[in-house]
């Protein structure tokens, strides 16, 4: 049996305008729709953008939601990815490494201790660049396949489902993005920034 969709009753009353639900569904979502994005993209002023233009389509569509077809949560990083890829096609000339990965980024948290020194929030900050530039150095797919499963917390069926793809196809991309990040963090002269995933 399906687990229920937590989110339906919430997307209901969205649907009726209810200030509070809208309120609510921004607390809810906004958070991990702002970390894919800004993952997907490297820049926090266009990941505001494609969050702002993920709830303008929820609010659009929230009235006529059927659930069964799909779970909302999917249906709204969907959409979320789908505005990424867009930007991302956009900007073809633009190589990701060029972007910002200053104060305005968020940081990656498995990097960041809560109460660092100074040297360990240098050390961080240096890590945290050489990681953004890591993942900018991946292919789109298998950028998009690392984001969803460590910085979204997805399940592998979860993120295949959204990609389209399957299982399978999604632990080879998962493995090759790992490969390419050894590899350009080796290059770069720094594997540890890998951390849990340098296996």
């Amino acid at each position: 049996m399906k687990d229920p969709d937590p989110d339906v009753e919430l997307l209901a009353r969205v649907g009726n305008n209810e200030p509070a639900a809208v309120k609510e569904m921004v607390l809810r979502k906004l958070p991990r729709l702002l970390a894919l994005a800004n993952r997907m993209l490297g820049d926090s002023d266009e990941s505001r953008d494609v969050a702002q233009e993920t709830f303008i389509r929820l609010w659009k569509h929230a009235a006529q939601w059927r659930s069964g077809q799909a779970r909302f949560d999917t249906w709204l990083h969907r959409v979320a990815l789908n505005l990424c890829h867009d930007r991302l096609r956009r900007r073809k000339e633009r190589p990701l490494s060029s972007f910002s990965t200053g104060p305005d980024c968020d940081p990656l948290p498995e990097l960041v201790d809560e109460a660092p020194t100074p040297y360990e929030q240098l050390e961080a900050e240096a890590q945290n660049e050489q990681l953004t530039a890591a993942l900018a150095s991946l292919p789109e797919r298998q950028r998009e396949a690392l984001v969803l499963q460590y910085y979204q917390g997805l399940s592998n069926i979860e993120a295949a489902a959204l990609m389209n793809i399957t299982v399978d196809a999604l632990e080879s991309l998962l493995s090759r993005a790992r490969r390419n990040l050894r590899s350009f963090l080796v290059d770069t002269k720094d594997p540890t920034v890998l951390g849990r995933d340098n296996r």
